[in-house]
This record gives C-alpha cells, sequence and structure tokens, in this order.
C-alpha cells in the first residue's frame, strides 16, 4: 500500500507543477495585457509636447495720460496730462505645453514686454506668466486655436523728465527728475492663433491675446489705486513663434 502510494505522488506530481507553470504564465501574460492596456490608454490621453519661443509686438493704451504713471505719484501734477497715454510695444517669451487627447494644450508660459515713451527713456516694462489652457483642432497642417493663460506679473514704471534738470514745485522740498514703481498684479489672457506644421517637430505659431491685468500699488503716493482696478496701459499683442516637439496627430 505504502508503495502504492508513493507511485500515485510522483505520478500526480508532474500534474502540479505542470498547472502551476500555466498559472503563473497565465498571470504573466494578464499582467503584459494590463500594462500594454494602460499603456496605450495613456498614449490616448497624451497625444503629444512642445514648446518654442514667440516674438510679439503689440499697442497699448490708456484712456488717460496721467493712469499711466499714476503709481509714480505724479498723477496730481499738471504736466502729467501732457504725457503720451498709448504707444506701442514690444518683447519676447516662451512656453512649454503638454497635448491631451488631441484637443487640449495644458502648459505654462512668460513673456516679457517693453514700451518706450517720450525719447527721454521712460517706459512702461511689464512681466507675466502662469498657467495656460487652449482647445485647438487639426485642418491639415493647419492647426486653430483658442484658450486662456491665467497668472501674475508686475508692471514696471519707470518716468524721465523732458528737461534734464528735473522739476520742481513750489513749496515742495523735493527735486524730481526721475521716479521707478513696480506695481504687482494678477491677470487673465484671453488669445487665439493659429499653428502652421512645418514638419512632424516643428511649427510656426501664430498668435493675438489681449491681456487684462488687475492691480494695486506698492506706494502710498496713490491714493486713488485699488486691488480691483483694471491697469493701464494695456492692448492686443502679436506673437510669431516656433514651437518644437512632438507635433504630429496620431
Amino acid at each position: 500500500m505504502r508503495k502504492i502510494i508513493v507511485l500515485l505522488v510522483l505520478a500526480l506530481l508532474p500534474l502540479g507543477l505542470s498547472a502551476q507553470e500555466q498559472e503563473a504564465g497565465a498571470s504573466t501574460k494578464e499582467t503584459k495585457e494590463s500594462k500594454e492596456k494602460k499603456t496605450k490608454n495613456l498614449k490616448a490621453v497624451f497625444t503629444g509636447f512642445s514648446g518654442g519661443m514667440m516674438l510679439h509686438g503689440g499697442y497699448l493704451f490708456s484712456d488717460d495720460p496721467t493712469k499711466v504713471f499714476s503709481n509714480t505719484g505724479l498723477g496730481s501734477r499738471e504736466y502729467v496730462k501732457g504725457l503720451p497715454k498709448d504707444g506701442f510695444c514690444y518683447g519676447l517669451g516662451g512656453a512649454l505645453r503638454a497635448h491631451l487627447i488631441n484637443h487640449i494644450h495644458l502648459g505654462a508660459e512668460g513673456f516679457v514686454s517693453t514700451m518706450s515713451m517720450m525719447k527721454t527713456g521712460s517706459n512702461v516694462r511689464t512681466a507675466w506668466g502662469g498657467v495656460l489652457c487652449d482647445f485647438y483642432t487639426d485642418w491639415g497642417k493647419v492647426r486653430p486655436l483658442i484658450g486662456m493663460t491665467v497668472g501674475g506679473g508686475a508692471m514696471r514704471r519707470l518716468y524721465v523728465p523732458d528737461q534734464a534738470e528735473g522739476v520742481h514745485y513750489e513749496g515742495d522740498t523735493t527735486h524730481y527728475n526721475a521716479s521707478y514703481v513696480k506695481t504687482p498684479f494678477f491677470f487673465m489672457d484671453p488669445y487665439v492663433g493659429l499653428e502652421i506644421g512645418l514638419n512632424n517637430h516643428m511649427a510656426v505659431i501664430i498668435r493675438i491675446d489681449y491681456m487684462l491685468p488687475f492691480g494695486t500699488s506698492i506706494s502710498n503716493l496713490a491714493e486713488n489705486v485699488k486691488w480691483s482696478n483694471f491697469m493701464t496701459p494695456s492692448g492686443p499683442r502679436l506673437y510669431v513663434g516656433i514651437m518644437f516637439g512632438k507635433l504630429k496627430r496620431e
């Protein structure tokens, strides 16, 4: 009887090992298929990436020249009314984006823009950055898009008078010859644009925006400036640049 039991055990042992091997093989196959499925789903969501640089030019304006320099504390001075209230700006910046489900860009961007005035060195320089999101579609090699950037920045206002000797006010012991103030702001920046594909990894981007900055002064000299104020000068900008990355629709 013992010999029979031993023989039965020895006979069934290979079958048990074979079953374990089949089970392990099935588990490995299932794990592989699961990984492939996850990879496929990830590729369906994350469909590309891109980044690049853009140059821009624009036209900024204010309805009153005193608002352009209001944060310098010069708004109450009569001669400020003769200062310019608009002008052209120029600058550059860059963006980095992830492409999602072949219809959404999600990323970040930052720019610097300078508006020169009066030929005296006076200028308004704006620097900003934030998170962007836009929606796009494909028309062959052309990809129209519409979106918005939200973030923060700062407006730096430098005022240099026309007269080299500076400005002096009766009853005022201060001798004014220049003023510089930095004003932080929150902004929303709607934009529309086109990307024109040159190949699978390079495209020309053309974009128009109109940034809406809201901020307050860090100086007590501007009593009428509040956080809810819409800051000026502001206006449209035209961007032209090159984007690199995985741009081809799969």
